[in-house]
């Protein structure tokens, strides 16, 4: 089929497999929607909460969109506040992770889909 339509809060929140669902609720429509290159994640960041790890890729730029709340994004050890509709581009090699303000933080991420292209980071990835 040349189309797709998926809702994104049916998709599996996966963020317990993850060990991550007292953080964030995390969703990954690309197989529900039968996209092939593309990658697109929802994040619901719970108030006041940082993500578990941060993380970077070999080759996907992605581009993050608060949709609503507001929060923090680290990257590469710079921390920048972010508000609802900001839109940040991240280069592949950069190392990124997201905290969530008061009312938590959704984000949508998008960007090429390469299999096993992203590096978890689990310590030193946010400047103390």
């Amino acid at each position: 089929m040349s189309y797709s339509i998926v809702n994104l809060a049916a998709a599996e929140d996966r963020a317990a497999g993850f060990g991550m669902a007292d953080i964030q609720e995390i969703r990954f429509p690309r197989e529900a929607l039968g996209a092939e290159g593309t990658g697109l994640a929802l994040h619901r960041i719970h108030p006041g909460r940082r993500q578990a790890f941060g993380h970077r890729h070999r080759q996907a730029e992605e581009i993050c969109v608060v949709l609503s709340g507001s929060g923090k994004v680290v990257l590469d050890g710079e921390v920048h506040d972010l508000v609802t509709l900001d839109a940040v581009r991240i280069a592949p090699p950069v190392l990124r992770a997201f905290e969530a303000g008061p009312d938590g933080m959704e984000l949508l991420v998008f960007g090429p889909h390469h299999e096993s292209d992203g590096e978890r980071v689990p310590e030193g990835f946010w400047p103390e």
